[in-house]
């Protein structure tokens, strides 16, 4: 279920005072993807900003997900916070919502010790949903060590991870220590998904997919069908637009582009800032190219 070109999807709002959700542009927005063929959608992660959703609105952007998506491709929630208690309460939702599973960021901030986390994750899992654990040192301070993703991959119901460490040779252990199990390794970084698949991973959950989502679905099923010199052509062709997504911190350039494209974006909400005149003209040359 898991696998393939999987959009972080921007969560829209409107450039009013209270930088309401757009639930309208949400809705055009996925519709526009899963045309272009993606494999599933990601709502609440981090280009989706769920650091500044209210609880309410975290769980309306995943239920109006479920809601337009209605089955056409899975729906993977993010419901991962930086303590315990409130991931229970937005993983428990998304699993009553209808969402096919969740990806659950490893707490930020707190840095727990590696018992904290076993039981954290194992918290989540046991709540009878599949869990994609997400390993992003930049964001969470510490990293998810391949004895530990081991240990937890012999959950029933933690079924794969996000790898966004940027360590290939990490994630080829991973991906070599849980040959046994069901279990999925997806890259976190659109710059990695060539690689990563090369090793055995199963695909990518994307930022540059809520842009160009066609070519990257392209990329994954050239590779699929052993293509191999298409798949890496594509990736080249992408490479300049998966830079331009992190000229800034994510989400700011992608819901820049997203706008740029005729979609919905909105602006970001603080503590992040919108894109400055220089970094958007670069970024509108770089779409240029593929306009």
């Amino acid at each position: 279920m898991f696998e393939g070109v999987l959009p972080a999807i921007v969560t829209p709002f409107r450039r009013n005072l209270a930088l309401d959700l757009d639930l309208d542009g949400l809705e055009s927005n996925l519709e526009f993807l899963i045309e272009n063929g993606v494999h599933g959608v990601v709502p609440c992660g981090s280009t989706g900003e769920s650091a500044t959703l209210s609880f309410e609105e975290h769980e309306l952007v995943i239920e109006k997900t479920i809601e337009v998506v209605n089955g056409r491709v899975p729906v993977i929630a993010g419901t991962g916070s930086n303590n315990t208690a409130e991931a229970v309460r937005f993983t428990k939702a998304a699993k009553d919502l209808g969402a096919d599973g969740v990806l659950v960021i490893s707490p930020y901030y707190n840095k727990p010790n590696r018992s904290g986390l076993v039981k954290h994750y194992t918290i989540l899992a046991d709540i009878d949903i599949p869990v994609i654990m997400y390993n992003v040192p930049g964001r969470t301070g510490q990293n998810l060590s391949p004895e530990l993703v081991t240990e937890l991959a012999r959950h029933p119901n933690i079924v794969g991870i996000k790898e966004a460490s940027g360590d290939i040779g990490q994630i080829s252990r991973i991906i070599e220590s849980t040959l046994d199990e069901e279990f999925v390794v997806i890259s976190g970084d659109d710059n990695l998904t060539f690689p990563i698949l090369a090793l055995g991973g199963s695909g990518v959950i994307s930022v540059a997919a809520n842009v160009e989502p066609g070519r990257m679905v392209a990329m994954f099923d050239a590779f699929c069908e052993g293509d191999f010199e298409t798949a890496l052509d594509l990736h080249y062709e992408l490479s300049p637009l998966f830079r331009s997504m992190f000229i800034d911190t994510n989400p700011i350039p992608v819901k820049k582009a997203v706008e740029l494209r005729g979609m919905a974006g909105g602006p970001v909400r603080l503590p992040l800032d919108e894109l400055d005149g220089t970094k958007t003209e670069q970024l509108r040359e770089v779409l240029g190219s593929y306009d």
